[in-house]
């Protein structure tokens, strides 16, 4: 089993730009099937994804901001060419989160 170093940030974005933690999660499938959901006590819709590597002290590897997270299928390109996730995961994960967001 592989140690995962990479690691998908989720946050909601109030009226006032202000980010509340949604969540943190270690796969692509965990992170579309238990972080994509809205946090009732935010007031705000706007939905922020990142991606983080574990103990870096730069900052996040990409961020995408919904409800469109442009370019998040290409700048995934190197981690597909890394084998760190695979074509159909990252074409799915972008289908998910528009859906999402668009919601």
């Amino acid at each position: 089993m592989k140690f995962r170093r990479l690691y998908w940030v989720t946050e909601q974005i109030d009226a006032d730009g202000k980010s509340t933690l949604g969540g943190v999660f270690t796969s692509i499938y965990d992170l579309t099937h238990k972080g994509l959901k809205w946090n009732d006590s935010v007031n705000g819709k706007g939905f922020r994804l990142s991606l983080v590597k574990l103990d870096c002290e730069s900052g996040p590897l990409g961020t995408w901001n919904g409800p469109d997270f442009s370019g998040l299928e290409e700048d995934l390109e190197p981690f597909i060419a890394s084998t760190e996730f695979d074509r159909p995961s990252v074409e799915q994960l972008g289908r998910d989160v528009r859906n999402f967001a668009s919601s």
